[in-house]
């Protein structure tokens, strides 16, 4: 009996000790992509000159098409669509798709928009479900909507696909606010890069609690309540140091659904979107990869940072936790679709460091949080560990958490400072510090049932509510 409790206590000590290694490991490779994000902002910002809006300019911008797949919008979609048309661009199209929404979103639009119903055919290079009816905006001719039965956001995407007849198109969120000059900012790849620009991605920055008149954020706030103050935090670490250290190495795996800009026919050729998956942004990003790398195609996929689009985050708990498991579901189809190309040296630098660095430590980092969490408490309270292990774990847990995020805030403060406030800087700091306390656990228990919800073949897009965007006099 002794000497099987010392096997165990021994067994428990190893474990221990491989998840310390383990999260040393995953945030000695976030600094590294830390390091890597500063490198990529200094360049962008010394390198930020075009303005496609002047008038030499605007013969050199290719045409480019808005698609915003609509499912139960009525809330937001008068407010998304407007911005657009605020945009500082000159070769638009702006395609609404409104995917079987069971409430009153093509009557808003159809009331606000003026539409009426047009003959267009589509060019069905990608399967759809049917399209009922398609409109056209008498007040802006370069709005066309497309009312098509229920099939997914990316079955919405694709049927935007079939009747755009644009050179590039921008997918992005219906409950989402686009500054005017941003995409302007965003083409600047494909005017510059002496390399075949396929996708690209802006940054996508929390809506609540700032001020929105009409179809403008006029001044970002943080929001008051914590929950979405947590995601701010989230937003700013995962976009400028995340994204940003990525495509610095021409690695980046995914671009934000809600933001991301791609050459429309190659994305046809491709097949346009899978629509038997909820993470179909990043496997999109992932097939942009293989099928560059493949064809031996000299080519960039890029995040730009500050091209902004706004974006309503979830203030429930229960909301937030529906949202991380798709995310985390989405992630696990991705990188399971695409499986062949982990760890492969054909696929250069998505297959040696990208994929392997999200498989290893965001798909399976969950797994080995939560299960980390429980047998060191386990075996803190047998007496299988020493205190000085105890307070090297927890130590190494928090103080690396805190660093990134802080360092996050760090690049936003001197690149592109958008909160002005001091007040909003310190609920930000604060942020960097709190959500180590109780709100990382528990997301690492979302995305953990996640992974879980994965293997039991779960295919809910879990329901997310929407209120409007603009501010209360």
């Amino acid at each position: 009996m002794r000497l099987s409790g010392d096997l165990l206590a021994g067994f428990v000590l190893i474990y221990n000790s491989l998840v310390l290694l383990y999260f040393f490991s995953i945030n000695t490779g976030y600094l590294i992509l830390l390091g890597l994000s500063g490198l990529e902002l200094r360049y962008h910002l010394k390198r930020r000159t075009v303005d496609i809006c002047q008038e030499e300019a605007c013969e050199l911008a290719p045409d480019v098409a808005i698609v915003v797949p609509a499912y139960n919008e009525k809330a937001t979609i008068s407010s998304s669509l407007a911005s657009l048309q605020e945009l500082e661009y000159p070769n638009l199209e702006l395609i609404v798709v409104n995917d079987g929404s069971t409430d009153d979103t093509i009557k808003e639009i159809k009331e606000k928009f003026k539409l009426i119903p047009v003959a267009r055919e589509p060019e069905n290079a990608v399967e759809s479900e049917k399209v009922r009816e398609v409109y056209k905006s008498v007040s802006d001719e370069r709005i066309l909507v497309i009312d098509k039965e229920n099939g997914g956001k990316a079955d919405a995407l694709n049927a935007g696909l079939n009747y755009s007849r644009s050179d590039l198109f921008l997918a992005i969120d219906a409950d989402s606010l686009v500054e005017k000059k941003s995409l302007q900012r965003l083409i600047e790849p494909y005017l510059t890069k002496d390399t075949n620009v396929v996708g690209i991605g802006g940054i996508v920055r929390v809506s609540n609690g700032c001020t929105i008149k009409g179809s403008e954020v006029v001044e970002a706030r943080t929001p008051n309540k914590l929950l979405p103050l947590i995601q701010v935090m989230e937003y700013i670490r995962a976009f400028l140091f995340g994204r940003t250290g990525w495509s610095r190495i021409n690695s980046l795996p995914i671009i934000s659904g809600a933001f991301g800009l791609f050459k429309t026919d190659l994305v046809k050729k491709m097949g346009g979107y899978r629509t038997d998956t909820v993470g179909e942004d990043m496997d999109l990003v992932i097939r942009l990869h293989k099928y560059m790398r493949e064809k031996g195609e000299n080519y960039t996929i890029s995040f730009i940072p500050d091209p902004v689009c706004w974006t309503q985050v979830p203030s429930s708990m229960k909301v937030l936790s529906r949202q991380r498991n798709r995310w985390q579901r989405g992630l696990a189809e991705a990188l399971t679709y695409n499986w062949k190309m982990i760890g492969n040296p054909k696929y250069g630098s998505i297959g040696l460091l990208g994929l392997p660095f999200f498989f290893v430590f965001e798909l399976l980092g969950p797994l080995v949080e939560v299960s980390g969490y429980v047998v060191f408490i386990v075996s803190f309270f047998m007496g299988w560990i020493n205190l000085p292990f105890a307070i090297l774990f927890i130590t190494l847990a928090l103080v690396y958490g805190i660093l990134l995020s802080v360092s996050s805030l760090l690049l936003e403060e001197f690149t592109l400072k958008r909160y002005n406030d001091p007040l909003d800087r310190v609920k930000l700091l604060g942020m960097a510090f709190l959500e180590n306390f109780g709100y990382r656990q528990l997301h690492a228990l979302w995305r953990l049932k996640g992974l879980i919800d994965y293997f039991r073949r779960s295919s809910s897009w879990g329901e997310m509510t929407r209120e409007s965007m603009e501010s209360e006099d």
